[in-house]
């Protein structure tokens, strides 16, 4: 059985064990040079935090493990293909690959966002349930001219 195999099971145990628990059907598992970091289950309903999705809670876990925001080294195997949020996440973490089970095609079918949301992504915004407008504000770009200051800033 190869790894990956085994990684994405490990993903599908923590999905199923979620469900058990009373959360949703998503595990993943963060693994660098062959060392499981991080694993994360979604605890949405469980926590009342709806960014608390399985590869969120991997990643926040991950970066505590590691004293670091950046999982350059690392691949996430994922029960289900992440949703936009865990996808932009995974970006921002500078993870390696992302390797996942079921599509978000079989998310949807269990009525899960996933799909919906990839297609909200690609519509004009102001098509969207949700108002997103900018206000001018004169100190509104103030926050970077201070990060922009900064000799000793982290970049990411």
């Amino acid at each position: 059985m190869s790894t990956e195999v085994t990684y994405l099971g490990r993903a599908i145990e923590l999905a199923v064990a979620s469900v058990a628990d009373g959360g949703g059907p998503f595990g993943a598992v963060i693994v660098r040079a062959g060392e499981v970091i991080a694993t994360g289950q979604n605890r949405v309903t469980r926590d009342h935090d709806p960014s608390a999705h399985a590869e969120v809670v991997a990643i926040r876990t991950a970066c505590r493990v590691l004293g670091t925001h950046s999982l350059e080294g690392c691949v996430l195997y994922a029960s289900c293909e992440p949703c936009p949020m865990c996808l932009t996440t995974s970006l921002w973490a500078r993870l390696d690959e992302i390797v996942y089970a079921a599509d978000r095609y079989a998310a949807a079918r269990s009525g899960f966002d996933d799909q919906a949301f990839y297609e909200l992504l690609g519509r004009d915004r102001r098509t969207w349930p949700t108002l997103i407008r900018q206000h001018d504000v004169p100190a509104a770009e103030q926050p970077f001219a201070t990060w922009n200051e900064l000799d000793d800033k982290i970049g990411y």
